[in-house]
């Protein structure tokens, strides 16, 4: 029964066009400082992806190393972002909303959630990270 799904995904400008194999290895929202400068977002939702299982289909994105050991790519021409890497990390962490169907990517958790803008209302019980969460235990809400 045919292979493993494909998910399709390109920049804004359609310069950049890539897709990634299988399911994600998780889906994540973060709300740190970096990644809404990087973006513009008010938050920004991640599915990541071992690196091999990605697969670009025109030119691979421009890099920036936004910090140490942190890479962030993006499209040269419109400036879409595309992912972030972390050094040491064989997995990327593609933005969710460039995927021909975002719908697919569903978050199961919220990371730096000690940075989320004052005015954000986070209705959903998702578990919730004071940094990312392969370096810390969830918060515990009360609630």
């Amino acid at each position: 029964m045919g292979g493993p799904t494909s998910h399709h995904a390109h920049c804004l400008c359609g310069a950049v066009r890539f897709h990634a194999l299988g399911p994600p290895n998780w889906v994540s929202t973060c709300h740190c400082d970096s990644c809404r400068r990087a973006t513009g977002g008010t938050m920004v939702t991640f599915a990541g992806f071992p690196a091999e299982k990605v697969v670009f289909e025109t030119e691979p994105p421009s890099a920036y190393e936004s910090s140490p050991g942190v890479r962030r790519f993006f499209c040269a021409r419109c400036g879409s972002s595309i992912a972030y890497q972390v050094e040491g990390r064989d997995e990327l962490d593609l933005h969710v909303t460039i995927f021909d169907d975002p719908a697919a990517f569903v978050p199961l958790r919220h990371t730096h959630i000690g940075e989320v803008l004052p005015w954000v209302n986070l209705t959903d019980d998702l578990p919730r990270f004071p940094r990312g969460s392969g370096d810390s235990p969830p918060l515990d809400d009360g609630g």
